[in-house]
Order: C-alpha cells, then structure tokens, then sequence
C-alpha cells in the first residue's frame, strides 16, 4: 500500500443487492447464450445442445455440453461470481476472461440458475436462487439432492455440463400469466438468438468435420460465414499482420460477390436483417469467436459504394485488456497503435473498391449502346437526361405535326427533370438489390428493338452483326429470349 493505516476492515458487499446488480451488464438473450457456448467450447466440448421449453407453464432453456465436465468442487468454484483474475494468464484458446460469465450471463436471463456437471463418474448439481438470495442475503448456492430431476439432465453424458435457466422473467415480455404471448415472446427471441449464434461461432462450426456441433432444439445449426469463404467470385486481399508486445493482430480485407452471382438466400443471409450496408466494415475475432460483426468504428462511413466491403481482425486472448473486451464480449475499443495501422489499410481498401464501383457504373452506361438515358456532368452535377435522339423517341417524333413535336419535347423533358432522386437515393442505401426496372411487355421491347435496327442499317451496320450488338444494350440483354425472337422477325422482314 502507498498509505498508512492503523486499521483494515473488511467491507463484503451486500448479496441482496450485488447478486441483483449483475443481472444489468447489458446482455441480451444472444449475447448471454453466446457467453454459455464460449464455456462449453472451452471446455473441450465437441457438441453442444440448446434446449427450450417455451410452452409450459414454468418455461426453461438448458445449454448442454459434452465437455470435460466438472468434479462437486471446480462446480462449485465455478458458481463463485468473479472466479477468475482478468489480469491471469490463460490458455491460448479459452474464450473466457473474468469469471463472471456463467453467472452474470445467466442472471440477466432467469432468477433460477442450475448447473448439473458429471466426471470422472460423478455427477453434480448445484443452483443459485436470486429470490432465495433476497430473502437470506447470503453468498449461498444450493447443492441439489436428485441432478436426474433437472430439466434436460437426461441429455449428460459420460463427462459433460448442463447449465439450466427457470424464472425467466427477463424473457417473458411481461407475459407471465398470458401463456400464448409469454410462448410468442419467447420463440420470437430464440429465433434472433440462433442466427447470431450461427454467426459469432461460424468458424467453429465450419469445417469438415467441424470443430464443434451446435443444435437447437435437435436441429443442428449452420454456420454464416460473413465473408462467404469459398465463393468463386469474392476477391480476397493480400493478409497483413502487426506484431505488438502482446501477440499478432492479423487483417484481412475481403470484397463479397456482387447479388446477381449470389442466391437470393446466400445474399440475404450474409447481409443479416439490417442488410449489407449496415453490415460492412470491421468483424473483430479474438481466438476465432466474433465480437464485433460490422461497423467501421469511426475509420470510413457506411456507403452503398463500400457496401461489399469487410476487413477481419484477428487478435489473441492476451490483449483483452489492451482492446478493452467487455464482459459479455460484445464490444471492444481500437489500441491506438492498431487503430494507425487499421486507418491505412481501411483509407486503400475503402477508395480502391470506391473506384472499381464508379468504373463499374461508367462501363454500364459505356456498353449501353444508344441508351435512352444519358448521363450528364453539369457544374459538378450528376444528371441524368432522357435522349430526344434515341431512334424510339425520334423515329415517334418524326410522325408528330409540328405543333405537337415542340409539346412532345416538353415532355420529355419533365419526365427527365421529374426523376425522383432523393427517393431513388433513399432506397439504393436501404438495399441497392431491391432497385428494379418496370416489366417490359412485349410491344414495348418490340418498338424499343425495332427502333434500334432501324437506326442500324440506316448506318450502314450489317444485319449479321446487329443481334450482337444489341445484346449491349443493358435492356435488351435483359429480357434477351424475347428479344431474340424479335430480332429475327425483324431481320427477316428486313430482308
């Protein structure tokens, strides 16, 4: 100590109150469920099960595993809340840090946590009661009689860890004596829970065989890889690496497949529910389990021209402290030694995918032959104006009198000036994908084709190669089976 003192006094907290205060952490059922996984994985598991009984009237949720298990005394250690020193050393692959997990993981969910451990033949079981607690306000866990009578007990096996949650009052949305709501409330929050447990634990779940098995309910759960590994059409950046005191961080700076080379359901699945805008940026690993899954953390904005962009930094266990890793490993902060390099590789990765869409844009509009949109830089200005000269708009021009040619030109023009910008704007940032053009019915794609070969061989182009060239035409190639045929009509017509 670096004072005197003629006395010390031990100060125990309050059970009552403590035990209560870590119920407010900030876990969600996702976040919590995520925590109990990372324990199972630590300890060896090779399978591990969520069950739920949502429909009873005293509904639980049990996580079990097939792990080493645990002897009556580790049980009880780790039923101790703060077990473990952040500040210790531990194994490189241990997902755990403060030795509040199971316990404050649990308790923000449920009042009633049961642990039922078996090894080396010996089976255990142990449970905390925060109502128990409140009355007592005692630091005092219950050793159970009869472990075969805790939910999901039936499921241990030889060696193995059931972690049990009864009292969901955090879970039944205010529904206790409403049985239907109550059963709504509860599927509604584990059907969030598995994709983001499919999505933080991807990597252990990927693989052939996989480094672990997880199932909800009896259905084994996929991974979501957000980086679509294996997909032919995603372009993958040289691996950089910063060698810091505490370990290596790694970066890894991946471009996804564009929607048209993904299935609608491989899309939507990686873009998440807040779509891949909200989606790009940063995913954080620390000892291959995601903490943060998207955002730039203040490095670039969120853009619909990065919006296929996404870096993955690995880091050891042996930073926590330097990332500041939140207890429910659900957030971190930028060392600023990572924060200087990850600012330089996000700037080049940020503006070389930047430019590759602004040349992807120039490239449609250039193989575009004889659009009837074009594309005008005015006083720093995008606009975008419909072409009076187009062979459609001229050649129907040409049958107007004259008083109506001036009338049909105004409007053309009011339909260019009408475009409606800011909503078209709004909904390319809300999902880009979603942005479609009108159907084409078949005398529209028939005037727009005839026009064109009309115009053609009035230039001199020969008939053989027109079919090729208008399969240029962004609209044409569009709906080219009709377009085709038509073509053919034409031709022979023609000839």
């Amino acid at each position: 100590m670096d004072f005197s003192a003629s006395q010390e006094i031990e100060l125990p907290p309050h059970a009552a109150s403590l035990i209560e205060g870590l119920r407010d952490f900030g876990y969600s059922l996702e976040t919590s469920l995520a925590d109990i996984v990372d324990n199972s994985i630590t300890a060896g598991a090779k399978r591990i099960d969520v069950f739920a009984d949502t429909t009873s009237e005293d509904p639980w949720i049990a996580i079990s595993d097939n792990g080493q298990g645990m002897s009556k005394a580790e049980l009880l250690e780790a039923l101790r809340p703060g077990t473990k020193n952040p500040r210790d050393e531990r194994n490189a692959k241990d997902l755990g840090r403060f030795g509040l997990g199971l316990k404050s993981a649990s308790f923000s969910q449920c009042r009633q946590l049961i642990v039922v451990a078996r090894k080396d033949g010996e089976t255990t079981a142990a449970a905390w009661d925060l109502d128990r607690v409140g009355v007592t306000n005692k630091w005092s866990a219950a050793i159970l009689d009869d472990p075969a009578s805790v939910p999901a007990a039936e499921h241990l096996g030889v060696t193995g860890t059931i972690v049990v949650w009864k009292k969901l009052d955090r879970l039944d949305g205010g529904y206790k004596n409403n049985g239907t709501r109550r059963t709504q409330t509860l599927n509604a929050a584990l059907t969030s829970a598995e994709r983001h447990l499919r999505l933080v634990f991807h990597r252990y779940l990927s693989g052939s065989p996989a480094r672990v098995s997880l199932y909800l309910n009896h259905v084994k759960l996929d991974p979501i890889d957000p980086f679509a590994e294996g997909h032919p059409a995603r372009q993958l950046d040289s691996e950089e690496y910063l060698k810091l005191a505490k370990g290596v961080v790694s970066f890894k700076c991946v471009t996804l497949p564009h929607h048209k080379k993904m299935s609608q359901q491989e899309w939507d699945e990686i873009g998440g529910p807040e779509g891949h805008q909200r989606s790009q940026g940063l995913y954080i690993y620390r000892a291959d389990r995601l903490i943060i899954a998207g955002g730039w953390l203040g490095l670039a904005r969120q853009t619909e021209s990065t919006k296929l962009c996404r870096i993955a930094v690995d880091i050891p266990n042996s930073m926590d402290s330097d990332w500041k890793i939140d207890v429910k490993k659900a957030s971190a902060q930028l060392p600023p030694t990572v924060r200087n390099k990850l600012k330089t590789i996000v700037e080049r990765f940020v503006s070389t995918s930047k430019r590759t869409y602004t040349r992807r844009g120039r490239k449609l509009i250039a193989e575009d032959q004889l659009p009837i949109w074009n594309r005008v830089l005015q006083n720093d200005k995008i606009i975008f104006r419909p072409d009076l000269m187009h062979p459609v708009l001229s050649e129907f021009r040409d049958r107007l009198s004259g008083d109506l040619k001036g009338d049909f030109d105004a409007c053309i023009r009011l339909i260019g000036s009408s475009l409606p910008v800011e909503t078209i704007h709004a909904d390319i940032i809300g999902g880009a994908e979603k942005v479609a053009s009108d159907h084409l019915d078949d005398e529209a794609l028939s005037l727009q084709v005839g026009a064109l070969i009309t115009s053609l061989l009035e230039g001199g182009i020969s008939s053989d190669t027109i079919p090729e060239l208008l399969k240029n035409n962004v609209v044409l190639r569009a709906h080219w089976d009709r377009t085709q045929e038509i073509i053919h009509k034409y031709l022979e017509e023609d000839a």
